[in-house]
């Protein structure tokens, strides 16, 4: 049992490196939400907390490259980062990868009218998210939430899935308010 639960973290650290790097695939979705009333120039510190439990584990350099980004898109906007317990924001993040089912159909001929011949594929794609949770230290609740979710494809270039990571954490986090 050890071997499989060891493989499948492997597989998801890989995965999800594939996926925070990947410049290939679908168009990635992004969605955010924040608490309404929340006063976010009163915030002026962060401090992180890691991966949010109930999501995938991910190892730590991958976990060290999300908080990098993170960290780089909150201090543009203003914001500073402490190790201190009395920061104004505790920061954490969770990871996902779903499998979904793809269909590709190909055609030949006229159609229905000639009877044209045509046949299906299908396969198996991975779908990666990332989810960057803020919460309020002050009053215990969540005042952000953000989820960014990519078609995930191969890339062994560190570089470049690192530079990729950073357009895809700076396109989750464009709508953050600024201290």
């Amino acid at each position: 049992m050890k071997i499989n639960l060891s493989s499948r973290r492997i597989a998801l650290a890989l995965c999800l490196a594939i996926f925070l790097g990947s410049g290939i695939g679908l168009a990635q979705d992004v969605h955010y939400n924040s608490m309404p009333g929340t006063n976010f120039a009163s915030f002026h510190t962060f401090k992180w907390v890691g991966a949010i439990q109930g999501g995938e584990e991910v190892n730590q350099i991958i976990s060290q490259e999300i908080q990098n980004a993170v960290s780089s898109q909150l201090t543009g906007k203003g914001y500073t980062s402490t190790t201190a317990d009395n920061a104004d924001l505790y920061v954490g993040f969770q990871v996902a990868v779903q499998q979904q089912r793809q269909w590709n159909a190909f055609g030949m001929g006229g159609g229905l009218r000639f009877g044209g011949m045509g046949s299906a594929t299908s396969s198996t794609i991975d779908i990666g998210s990332l989810v960057v949770d803020v919460y309020s230290v002050a009053n215990k609740q969540l005042v952000w939430t953000g989820t960014a979710t990519k078609t995930v494809s191969p890339s062994g270039n560190q570089q470049k899935n690192v530079k990729n990571l950073d357009k895809s954490v700076a396109k989750l986090m464009k709508n953050f308010p600024a201290a």
